[in-house]
């Protein structure tokens, strides 16, 4: 299943993006519609970078890092987050998957030349130690999960969703952030009906006590394979990025004095 966005919606989310106060080099869709299980219900999430002019970089006061907004019109309910050029590139030399997640989203809301370069130069930025950002993240979510009563199946999905996505990254070097996509490989039945579950409503959202066992076993097992692909990566160590990210920097500055 690829989830598709509505020409209105994208109609509306180009607009909101086009009256950013800082120029952009993208902005993506991520969250639920990119990891492929959407409620009705879901908001959208916009992620992206913004350029700040140089006058808001080497002053005495200078312009946000990020900008963060949360807004409802027309039905239609956004969150909204963006980091400047410099905190942005400095975040993909960090093992961070959600920049990268947001970086090579499908989900193309607005982009640039200088976001078809950042694809490229983002490949030399994913190292084997991009798997502890997927390693912490399941154990928050299973946390997560594993706290409530009644059990949602939201958080459970997200466990499942970041281990696939890490084992597929240490595996392959590709960033793919769509659990539907990403069971396609693993062939999880379980996961095809939490996934049903998820995009019918509220109503199906939660889970009975009786499957917790069941799904403690498979993320102790999913977790297992995590660490067993990240051993047998053939990542780098460490990116190799940075002079690329730099040049692009000081050229993305220099149009926005």
């Amino acid at each position: 299943m690829t989830v598709t966005i509505s020409s209105d919606v994208q109609q509306h989310l180009r607009e909101k993006m086009a009256r950013h106060a800082y120029p952009l080099v993208f902005a993506t869709i991520s969250g639920a519609h990119l990891y492929g299980f959407p409620s009705p219900d879901s908001d959208y999430d916009l992620r992206g970078s913004h350029v700040l002019p140089v006058c808001q970089v080497v002053g005495l006061d200078t312009g946000p890092e990020t900008i963060e907004s949360s807004t409802s019109e027309g039905g239609l309910e956004t969150d909204l987050v963006t980091h400047d050029v410099r905190k942005f590139f400095n975040l993909m030399l960090k093992k961070n998957g959600y920049v990268l997640e947001q970086l090579y989203s499908p989900l193309v809301v607005q982009t640039t030349s200088a976001h078809e370069e950042l694809r490229t130069i983002g490949r030399a930025c994913i190292t084997r130690h991009h798997s502890h950002h997927y390693f912490g993240f399941a154990e928050t979510q299973w946390s997560l999960f594993d706290k409530e009563q009644p059990r949602r199946v939201k958080p459970l999905l997200y466990v499942y969703r970041v281990l696939l996505t890490g084992i597929h990254l240490m595996r392959t070097g590709e960033v793919e952030a769509n659990l539907v996509h990403l069971n396609a490989e693993s062939h999880l039945s379980y996961v095809d009906d939490l996934i049903a579950r998820k995009l019918s409503g509220p109503e199906n959202s939660t889970l009975d006590d009786s499957a917790v066992s069941f799904h403690r076993r498979e993320y102790e097992r999913l977790v297992a394979e995590l660490k067993a692909a990240t051993l047998a990566s053939h990542l780098p160590e460490a990116p190799t990025a940075r002079p690329a990210l730099n040049d692009l920097l000081v050229r993305l500055r220099m149009r926005n004095p």
